[in-house]
């Protein structure tokens, strides 16, 4: 997978890293000379350009990538190489950095971003997911699907320990998609009894949400 990353800071230099390690090639562009240092990601490409300039994006071959992340501090350049990447060059794929919490809303499909990626967010979802056992906590929204992946931590109370996956009546249009045990990841099997304390990770439309947090909450009881 060929992955173009906008913004070559601390950030961008970091997925970089992380996506080489992974088998992908990688495209890092600033427009800052001092942020091209090429030592610092040495199997990266890099290129000195303004990703809000479309003949910038022109020259990094953007229509051959499958994926471009928008990873700089300003959210105006994120969203601009995003809609650009979008709508000029065709990419599958579009991932937008919300430095500000109060711009999130302008990250859509409407402005070219498929997922976006907002810090605190993230951070405020990993405490309540901390502190939080039988509650559903919202970690991540999916813009093309309009559904969320959540998580809720199975209490010891909840109807359904004990049950195998297959047997929950889960709502409609929701997936199990994993269980997090004791530090392991599995793939929910229809015979797999769900224990107490386990992570359920579910991908759910936003109006499921409840539905489902009601189903597995100790109060439920089934019929």
């Amino acid at each position: 997978m060929r992955v173009a990353i906008a913004g070559a800071g601390a950030v961008g230099r970091s997925i970089a890293r992380e996506l080489i390690e992974n088998g992908h090639q990688v495209l890092l562009i600033d427009k800052n000379p001092s942020s091209i240092r090429p030592e610092r990601v040495p199997h990266a490409e890099w290129l000195l350009a303004d990703s809000c300039e479309l003949s910038s994006l022109a020259e990094a071959q953007l229509g051959k990538c499958d994926v471009v992340i928008a990873a700089t501090g300003d959210d105006k350049a994120n969203l601009v190489t995003s809609l650009l990447a979008k709508t000029e060059f065709g990419v599958p794929r579009t991932v937008g950095r919300v430095n500000h919490p109060n711009n999130e809303w302008l990250f859509t499909e409407a402005w070219g971003v498929d997922v976006n990626v907002s810090t605190p967010r993230i951070m405020s979802a990993l405490v309540e997911e901390a502190v939080s056992i039988g509650d559903l906590v919202r970690l991540f929204t999916f813009r093309q699907g309009n559904a969320n992946l959540v998580e809720l931590t199975l209490s010891a109370d909840s109807p359904f320990v004990g049950t195998p996956a297959g047997l929950v009546p889960f709502p409609d249009n929701c997936a199990l998609v994993t269980i997090l045990r004791d530090g392991q990841v599995y793939t929910p099997e229809a015979e797999q009894p769900l224990e107490s304390g386990d992570e359920l990770l579910f991908v759910v439309p936003a109006e499921v949400e409840a539905e489902l947090e009601h189903l597995l909450s100790p109060g439920h009881h089934p019929n």
